[in-house]
């Protein structure tokens, strides 16, 4: 295969020059879920075909497969394996909208919003019991493991995001462990289990675990801010919407740290109304980019960028790790 420059000549490359490289593998990801939805409850594959119209980035499927590839590894326990991640990833989304009372999700009414939270959030078990079923017939115990651990710890994120609802007292170093739970842990997972199929050794899936657990921090990092600066119809759900669920994301914790009474006030305002009826979106915007808050946040998912580039730096160039090189700009760069 011939060496591919993902960023080329162009500046940031875009998602799908990024992972081109393991586009085949991808599609097989997509067919193998559709198979993996088929049920004798028809509802189960009504909902199924609607998740994956409604598209997704595939970033987590992505990730193991590249990380397999730079390993030296290609197979079907790849596509297995990076099904199963995206079957957790979703089954997490479906019980976040509920907890979140969301009826949007990338610009199409949220599976909770069109079929109610009863059937979503067992359709959301189905995934999640599903995935483990898809994984226990690779018969890898170490895999099995990783993956049970993982989920178990997005969980965890998830009770602690709903504990520290609208506390003002919020630290950033609670926020970080939030979202490496929530998030990154499993981005990390994907990396190492590459790793592990392509017997990489210890210090090459440490980097690869190190290396997702980065880009993972970055990606959600990206997530807090663009809820404050994206187009919403970009966006694809309401911009500031975290605030109004009680998440003090980054941006609001500097905003709190920077600012003063004022500052203080739009923000309890916000989670007391839990809306925008006395404070508007523009003003709570226009207070954390005026107190240096969003340029903070961004600096901060910049240094986690960095390290994750910097993770790649023991392994030899290959179009594979050129790819992974291109991750963190890609993520800095997007707009929803």
């Amino acid at each position: 295969m011939a060496a591919v420059d993902p960023l080329g000549s162009r500046g940031v490359a875009d998602l799908k020059e990024i992972v081109q490289l393991v586009e085949d593998d991808l599609v097989k990801v997509e067919e193998l879920f559709e198979v993996q939805c088929r049920s004798d409850v028809g509802l189960v594959g009504e909902i199924g075909r609607y998740i994956r119209e409604g598209g997704g980035k595939r970033i987590r499927p992505a990730l193991l497969l590249l990380a397999c590839r730079a390993c030296g590894f290609r197979g079907e326990r790849a596509i297995v394996l990076a099904s199963v991640v995206e079957f957790i990833h979703t089954a997490t989304l479906l019980h976040d909208d509920i907890i979140d009372q969301a009826t949007v999700r990338r610009g199409r009414r949220s599976v909770n919003s069109r079929w109610g939270n009863d059937i979503t959030v067992l359709l959301g078990d189905f995934l999640y019991t599903k995935s483990m079923s898809m994984a226990l017939s690779q018969d890898n115990l170490r895999v099995l493991r990783l993956l049970s651990d993982v989920t178990l710890r997005m969980i965890e994120g998830e009770l602690l995001e709903i504990e520290r609802n609208g506390d003002l007292a919020m630290r950033e170093a609670d926020h970080v462990d939030i979202i490496r739970r929530k998030t990154a842990d499993l981005f990390s997972a994907c990396m190492r289990i590459g790793a592990m199929l392509g017997e990489a050794g210890e210090q090459r899936e440490a980097a690869l675990a190190s290396y997702g657990l980065n880009l993972g921090v970055c990606f959600q990092m990206v997530d807090d801010l663009l809820d404050f600066t994206a187009d919403e119809k970009v966006l694809g759900k309401p911009v500031a919407s975290d605030l109004r669920e009680g998440k003090l994301t980054l941006p609001v914790i500097y905003l709190l740290r920077r600012g003063g009474d004022r500052e203080a006030g739009l923000v309890s305002t916000v989670l007391a109304d839990r809306g925008f009826d006395r404070v508007s979106r523009d003003e709570l915007v226009r207070a954390a980019r005026e107190n240096g808050a969003l340029e903070e946040a961004r600096g901060q998912a910049e240094r986690y960028a960095a390290a994750a580039r910097a993770d790649l730096a023991g392994f030899d160039r290959s179009p594979y790790r050129e790819a992974l090189q291109a991750l963190p700009d890609f993520i800095l760069a997007r707009d929803h």
